[in-house]
């Protein structure tokens, strides 16, 4: 008969605990390194981003923006006058000479102040006439009575130098040579305010024709801007050029008030480029500068010539004035896309611009390894921004190779695989 030795049976049960403690604790060291290893790194296809290579040597920095081309000089046509638009002969679109009617407004009222201005300049040109004549009446009644009285003064002054003479030889008493030098004195006194009378209502005739005169010319320049403002109900450009829409156009059987805005006339050969800048990059934009402007046809050269002082939509009008001839197709309202360039760097560390870096920032880009296959995220200080390219400040050497598209999407890694 066997009898079963407690000590086998002890030494087994030491044998399973041993043997499960080993097994713990190696799950648990396995744990722990598998937590200490890094997360794999994600793979991207290398053709869905965009690459650029750290160069050395010139950079040009500009600013782009688009814009529509408008006239240089556009010239408004407003109403000069109440009225009802009775007829519109040209349309927008349309090239026009100075002396074409583009409508022709209706105000009755002007017409029938037209004949009361003509009527009061025919009175007023009779008023002046009718005085005119009565008073050069009165210049030769007045000339007639000066020139009686001067004969009569010369006529006594010879009968009292002859009487004096024969008083001395005394063939005539002296009471008569006395009474003749007497009357002679007596026609020089009249003779003088005869002749200064004449001169005094000469002077008040000229003082009532002038007065008069004014009259008349006071009543003409009344009936001219009546005919003027009658005349400008036939609306005309006044310039060659080609006839513009406006934003509120009118029609006919329109009211319109004096100076409402009936049409725009501007040259479609002399236009410029109006470029909407954005406000974060208008600061280095100057007045002289040179710019590029593309029409979709063609490229035309030019230079910056006004900056609006005003922001509006997070943008800033800037003008550019085209030095060169402009390409067919070109024409008032076209979308263009100008570029202006603000300085030439000659010798800088610089690289295609990321999509999000912005000038004088820090970013973090993945550049790729020697070998092309993975990518490392760095941290990069830009500097001088372009449209195209920035400088590169720190964090790059010449040669790197960096992604540049938006990897957002990976933010969570510092490493990638390219595939």
């Amino acid at each position: 008969m066997d009898v079963p030795r407690k000590s086998a049976r002890k030494q087994k049960i030491i044998k399973r605990i041993i043997g499960g403690v080993v097994t713990v604790a190696a799950a648990l060291a396995l744990t722990i390194w598998l937590r200490g290893l890094k997360p794999a790194a994600p793979t991207v296809e290398a053709s869905t981003v965009w690459r650029d290579t750290v160069r050395r040597g010139p950079m040009v920095r500009d600013v782009r923006g688009l814009g529509t081309l408008v006239p240089e000089d556009t010239l408004l046509l407003p109403a000069m006058t109440d009225g009802r638009v009775a007829r519109i002969y040209i349309r927008p679109g349309t090239p026009v000479k100075a002396n074409d009617v583009i409508m022709v407004l209706e105000n009755p009222d002007l017409q029938t102040e037209l004949l009361d201005k003509e009527y009061a300049l025919k009175a007023a040109e009779a008023a002046y006439t009718d005085l005119r004549v009565t008073l050069e009446k009165q210049v030769l009644d007045l000339r007639s009575t000066a020139a009686q009285v001067s004969a009569d003064y010369h006529s006594a002054r010879l009968k009292a130098d002859r009487d004096s003479a024969l008083a001395k030889e005394g063939l005539v008493a002296d009471v008569d040579a006395k009474i003749s030098v007497v009357n002679a004195q007596e026609l020089a006194t009249r003779n003088d305010i005869e002749e200064r009378r004449l001169k005094i209502n000469t002077e008040s005739v000229d003082a009532q024709l002038a007065k008069a005169k004014v009259a008349v010319e006071q009543a003409r320049a009344a009936y001219e801007l009546k005919q003027k403002q009658v005349e400008a109900l036939k609306v005309r450009p006044g310039v060659d050029g080609m006839l513009q829409a406006l934003p509120t156009p009118v029609e006919e059987g329109q009211k319109v008030l004096a100076g409402t805005p009936l049409g725009k006339v501007s040259q479609p050969s002399k236009l410029k480029a109006v470029l909407k800048i954005a406000e974060t990059q208008v600061k280095d934009v100057a007045i002289g500068q040179p710019a590029v402007v593309d029409t979709r046809n063609g490229l035309v050269n030019g230079h910056v010539s006004r900056i609006d002082p005003s922001i509006i939509n997070g943008t800033v009008d800037v003008d550019v004035k085209l030095d060169g001839p402009l390409p067919q197709g070109a024409r008032p309202d076209l979308s263009v896309d100008g570029t202006i360039q603000l300085e030439k760097l000659s010798d800088v560390v610089y690289v295609g611009r990321p999509v999000f870096g912005q000038a004088e920032s820090t970013v973090t880009l993945f550049k790729l390894e020697p070998d092309g296959r993975y990518a490392n995220r760095v941290q990069v200080k830009l500097g001088r921004a372009s449209v195209n390219t920035i400088e590169i400040r720190e964090g790059l050497r010449v040669g790197d190779v960096v992604i540049l598209s938006d990897m957002s999407a990976w933010d969570g890694y510092d490493r990638i695989r390219l595939n």
